[in-house]
């Protein structure tokens, strides 16, 4: 049906329309009716256009992540488990692992602790913080011990976020002006029930890890904290080489009753995340309505290899938790004061990053975060005993490589490692066992010739330790 697009089908430039697929549908989806053929299509002002969009679906189809995925033996999903709930196999996990070991150690370099909170909680816990009445759709539903304590909305949810948890860690004893900022953090696994028809891969799951924390700050240190943070998300980036981003300022919409606290707590959050980015001269643009409930957030908007944006980082400014939790610190004159929060995440998620970052590496991670890092390739089968033992070497230095035992010719082996997309390949010859030396190959350069097997180790450490190539 064109109406709703054109006033007459005329106005189609006929070199630049292009069927795609058909598919039944029964009238007004009643089985009892006939079946209809529904046409999909597509149409452009240009043919220029139509190429493009074109070109753009097939790169969409080479890079999607979750046939990159399957193809690399990172995750699966299982219709027993459940839609939107992906399983982590040995090497997907090892992928995680990196990442989550690669952001403590920042984190560390700049004073966080790590913390564990559970994945349920009481529902009062999420009545105080706002999250029950504003978010509760988007729940699991909630565990009660009898119909009365359901009808009373008394029970145990799963968790929808991880601030609550902190929150508690931060009142569980009082502190003192001389103890903050602290900064907690967690990779913590929260739960939502997105709709089935909003799931996709890795971007939109139900049960995903989120690499949060929480800094509890006195108002003067609000400033450099937030900065600090907007540091910290800036260094993950570039380590990952995700550079094509912009800012948004998320602020609420005063028109809209979706918000807890006052408007001086609002305006406050606000005027902060401006002056942070104004501080380094940030390219930004505002998002009226994109806040959180409890406050605004700098929403970092990345743009894939196929123009589609999707949010990553954010940090966030919180008044009204420390309100609603009665939080409080002793002041330098004595007396009891509110902190501020900042809620920060540079992944966002787990889950939603390695998807993106399997679409932007097509699969082809670098060294430092590749699964498998090096795999050995012997010829035959009396070199079995000289690759193991370089394996072995390998492992003792953190280097995470492997043997192709398949037996298979040399030619197969570097195929199959190739299409693994296994950065370093080290083929072991006769005369590599003779010399202790292995044949070095990359993904990269090619054939770079024979190395010693100690100076190969030596290079390796190097380059994964500072994030280059081999």
């Amino acid at each position: 049906m064109l109406a709703p697009h054109l006033e007459n089908t005329a106005e189609i430039n006929p070199d630049a329309i292009e069927l795609e697929s058909v598919a039944g549908a029964y009238w007004r989806g009643d089985e009892t009716k006939a079946q209809l053929q529904r046409i999909y299509g597509t149409a452009w002002e240009t043919p220029e256009q139509l190429a493009e969009y074109k070109r753009r679906k097939l790169e969409a189809q080479r890079r999607d992540h979750r046939k990159l995925g399957k193809e690399l033996g990172l995750f699966i999903f299982a219709d027993p488990v459940g839609p939107g709930l992906p399983l982590w196999t040995p090497k997907g996990t090892t992928l995680r692992s990196v990442l989550e070991d690669f952001l403590k150690q920042e984190q560390l370099k700049r004073g966080y602790q790590q913390v564990v909170t559970p994945h349920i909680a009481r529902v009062d816990l999420f009545k105080t913080s706002g999250h029950w009445q504003k978010y509760h759709e988007d729940m699991f539903p909630l565990m009660a011990e009898s119909a009365e304590a359901a009808a009373l909305e008394q029970g145990f949810v799963l968790k929808p976020m991880n601030c609550p948890f902190h929150i508690q860690i931060y009142k569980s004893e009082l502190r003192s002006y001389r103890q903050l900022p602290m900064r907690l953090a967690e990779f913590g696994t929260v739960y939502r029930y997105e709709q089935s028809g909003e799931l996709g891969g890795l971007t939109r799951v139900r049960g995903f890890t989120v690499d949060d924390s929480h800094l509890f700050v006195t108002p003067a240190q609000l400033d450099a904290e937030f900065l600090n943070v907007v540091d910290l998300i800036l260094a993950v980036f570039k380590s990952l080489k995700l550079q094509n981003f912009r800012a948004r300022l998320s602020f609420r919409d005063p028109t809209s009753d979706k918000y807890i606290g006052s408007d001086e707590a609002w305006e406050k959050s606000q005027a902060a995340i401006r002056r942070a980015v104004e501080t380094l001269g940030m390219n930004y643009f505002e998002g009226i309505g994109e806040a959180a409930f409890y406050g605004p957030k700098l929403d970092f908007i990345f743009q894939d290899a196929l123009e589609r944006e999707w949010q990553l980082g954010t940090v966030q400014v919180d008044y009204n938790l420390p309100e609603r939790f009665d939080l409080e610190y002793v002041a330098e004159d004595g007396t009891r004061q509110r902190p501020v929060m900042i809620h920060r995440a540079p992944f966002g998620s787990l889950e939603r990053l390695i998807g993106i970052l399997i679409e932007e590496y097509e699969g082809d991670f670098p060294l430092w975060l590749a699964p498998i890092q090096v795999r050995l390739l012997p010829v035959g089968e009396e070199q079995l005993a000289y690759v193991h033992q370089v394996v072995e070497q390998m492992r003792r230095w953190g280097i995470r490589s492997e043997v192709d035992t398949s037996g298979d010719r040399l030619g197969k082996l570097i195929r199959n490692a190739e299409k693994d997309k296994i950065p370093v390949m080290a083929v072991v010859g006769a005369k590599e066992v003779e010399a202790t030396t292995l044949s070095i190959r990359t993904r990269a350069q090619g054939e770079l010739g024979a190395m010693a097997t100690t100076e190969v180790v030596d290079k390796l450490k190097h380059a994964i330790a500072t994030y280059e190539p081999f």
